[in-house]
């Protein structure tokens, strides 16, 4: 099949048609509903450029490695799961990590800029539409397109990491300060969402960040700290989003002390207590792919005598809230290790490509995040990420890289 197509299309055609797909995909995979024909879509551009041939050399990439293990876990874990197609199917999700495969067999420094521009368009208009809601339909996250204020919170921290990043090592003054305002202005709207999670971990990123960035410049690195704290404090007070989330979580702790977890942070506890306790039934191999729901709602019935059986009253099942209590209760220390394998191998790419400090900050982004939220169902967020690193990793690559016929990345 990939030979005829190649033979009928001639090689400019292809190009072509590779560069408007790229361009396509890194606008519009915001857009959950049109994943079925955007998929379908990149795997065609992904065969006319003859990626068969080229997938031995994508094997060599650390991440590739750390995804391909991931997912194969997860896909070997439905064979001891009792109903592994049964409930939300949520960590069918974790398969659209694969997507990295063909895009980053597809990219190169020719068709950068297609798949940059597209990725600029497709964050301007979510930025775009994101701050309307919330400026003339006093509304959180877009609804419209099924971002939730959760989901738009991560948009928002991540735009803000890599602005202020990028301003820390410009060497324009102009360019400098235009990204951090810009960065600022990410921060500030992400004060209008009610994503404590995201918020704290893009918080800790950024502090990360500035701390290893200045350490050798003292007087620089303390007065940039007093800065960030000064309009921390000013977007706080002024956020009626933190005040309400402030007055919620006084709440929440009351309800705690009468032992009632019908709350925000009370549900989280109870999901952990539950999760945790079911990796230590079944730590090595966990309880099978698709089968946490089943657990959950099983367990909560019996579990310290019924204190969270009326959970499901509160809130229906989604997730446990914590990227690894999530995969330990699917695949056990089996998921949690190839979890961790995937964070190390995202920090190794970056690394390789002379950005130790980004890389740092992006897992640092990605492991707090995860503390309170299963980053890695969010599917829009990880496509995100996975389509900057491999911007970056074609960036950053040497001539002597290998691309078509045998080759990548030239």
């Amino acid at each position: 099949m990939n030979l005829s197509i190649l033979t009928i299309i001639n090689p400019s055609q292809r190009e072509f048609i590779v560069k408007v797909i790229l361009a396509i995909f890194c606008a519009i995979f915001w857009f959950g509903p049109l994943y079925k024909f955007l998929i379908p879509l990149f795997l065609f551009a992904w065969l006319i450029d003859g990626g068969i041939a080229k997938f031995k050399y994508l094997l060599k990439e650390p991440l590739v490695q750390a995804i391909l293990v991931l997912c194969a876990v997860l896909l070997i874990g439905t064979l001891w799961s009792e109903t592994p197609l049964g409930g939300h199917q949520k960590w069918v999700k974790y398969l659209l990590l694969l997507l990295y495969l063909p895009f980053l067999s597809l990219l190169n420094r020719e068709r950068l800029p297609w798949a940059i521009g597209g990725l600029l368009v497709g964050y301007g208009f979510i930025l775009s539409v994101g701050v309307y809601y919330w400026v003339v339909d006093r509304e959180q996250g877009i609804p419209a397109l099924g971002l939730s204020y959760l989901r738009f919170s991560a948009i928002l921290g991540i735009g803000a990491i890599f602005s202020v990043y990028f301003a820390c090592c410009s060497r324009d003054r102009v360019i400098r300060i235009a990204l951090l305002m810009f960065g600022l202005a990410l921060l500030f709207l992400q004060f209008q969402q009610n994503a404590r999670g995201f918020l704290l971990a893009t918080l800790f990123t950024l502090l990360v960040l500035v701390c290893n960035h200045f350490r050798a410049n003292i007087r620089r690195f303390v007065s940039l700290i007093l800065v960030l704290i000064v309009l921390v404090g000013l977007f706080a007070y002024t956020s009626p989003a933190m005040q309400d989330r402030w007055g919620q979580a006084q709440q929440d702790i009351a309800k705690l002390q009468q032992a009632d977890y019908s709350s925000s942070i009370g549900y989280r506890l109870a999901m952990w207590d539950v999760g945790v306790h079911g990796i230590l039934q079944q730590p090595l191999w966990g309880h099978g792919t698709g089968s946490p729901e089943r657990y959950f709602s099983q367990t909560i019935t019996q579990y310290k005598d019924g204190v969270y059986k009326d959970l499901l009253d509160f809130q229906p099942y989604a997730h446990y809230h914590n990227d690894w209590v999530e995969i330990g209760m699917h695949v056990g220390l089996l998921g949690i290790f190839s979890l961790l394998y995937l964070f190390w191998a995202w920090y190794v790419t970056f690394k390789r490509c002379g950005m130790v400090l980004l890389g740092m900050s992006m897992v640092c982004f990605i492991f707090l995040s995860g503390l309170t939220e299963v980053l890695m169902i969010f599917y829009r967020i990880p496509v995100l990420l996975l389509i900057i690193t491999g911007i970056t990793v074609v960036c950053c690559q040497k001539e002597k890289n290998l691309n078509v016929e045998g080759k990548l990345y030239a």
